[in-house]
């Protein structure tokens, strides 16, 4: 299974105490960034969502936007701090006896001095909380695989169909390379007559220039190396899995063996083969690219 590197999930939770949405879109890298945006009081479980992520990207740039509404009419509860007002009255009543006066001490008094009485923000329980994330999480997560399954398809399936252009390419070029050496021995012995006239041809040197010719534009290594990436391409692809990387250095090798066959070309119909070799050889590193 071929997995793009492109994809998009979205997953909710809706109770009568909040609401949380989880929303995962990614592009391209060259490695697993993830980048997460969410409310300052999930931050604590930042490292559990990279660690029960990671189960599903491979690589990718990969935004994840966590929002979360709380449906509780009030989260935040009065705290009495009962240590410091005994602090408090223990020296007001020192300070009335030292220096003689009344205390008209009362709770609502008492209640005003600071820290007496505080504000504080409910806490949720943190392991239900992060079970329901996680729960949301795998169904994003999923919604997520699933797109790029279908994009990694598509794009298998459009590969697939480039490298069997390709390898009709090379068939046209093993097959036309051959007759190059030909037509070249019978110009060589035709420009020897003409320049020799009724002077017996030396068939030993004629054979050693078309040896050497034979050698300068003999593309048969390059063709079987490009061939035989191909086909290896085709059945990596064909297996699956995180192969994007593999497959891009072998798009390398292949437009390295490309560029030899295009170097070494002499004649119009190899070098026109060659340079649409290396346009396909191109569009399909591009869409390489996209494979995680």
């Amino acid at each position: 299974m071929i997995k793009s590197m492109t994809g998009f999930g979205r997953a909710e939770s809706v109770t009568k105490e909040r609401k949380i949405i989880i929303e995962m879109k990614s592009v391209n890298h060259r490695y697993c960034d993830m980048n997460i945006k969410m409310p300052k009081k999930f931050n604590f479980f930042e490292a559990s969502i990279r660690n029960h992520l990671k189960t599903y990207i491979g690589r990718g740039k990969v935004d994840i936007f966590i929002t979360y509404e709380d449906y509780r009419e009030s989260n935040v509860c009065v705290k009495y701090n009962s240590e410091i007002a005994a602090e408090y009255v223990k020296y007001l009543h020192q300070m009335a006896e030292e220096f003689q006066l009344k205390t008209d001490l009362s709770p609502v008094a008492l209640s005003r001095f600071p820290e007496v009485m505080t504000l504080e923000e409910q806490t949720d329980n943190e392991e239900e909380l992060w079970k329901e994330i996680a729960a949301i999480l795998d169904e994003a997560a999923t919604q997520f695989v699933e797109s790029r399954t279908k994009e990694g398809e598509a794009l298998k399936n459009d590969l697939i169909a480039k490298l069997d252009g390709m390898l009709l390419m090379v068939d046209y070029i093993e097959s036309t390379s051959p007759s190059l050496i030909d037509d070249y021995r019978a110009r060589l012995e035709t420009k020897v007559k003409e320049l020799l006239e009724n002077t017996t041809i030396d068939e030993a040197r004629i054979a050693t220039e078309v040896t050497i010719y034979a050698d300068k534009i003999c593309v048969d290594e390059e063709t079987v190396r490009l061939r035989s990436h191909i086909e290896n391409t085709k059945a990596i692809l064909l297996e699956g899995g995180n192969v994007g990387r593999k497959l891009d250095f072998i798009a390398q090798e292949m437009n390295r063996e490309a560029n030899t066959i295009l170097s070494k070309a002499n004649s119009l119909d190899i070098s026109n083969k060659a340079i649409d070799l290396k346009t396909e050889i191109e569009k399909v590193r591009e869409q390489i690219q996209n494979i995680e």
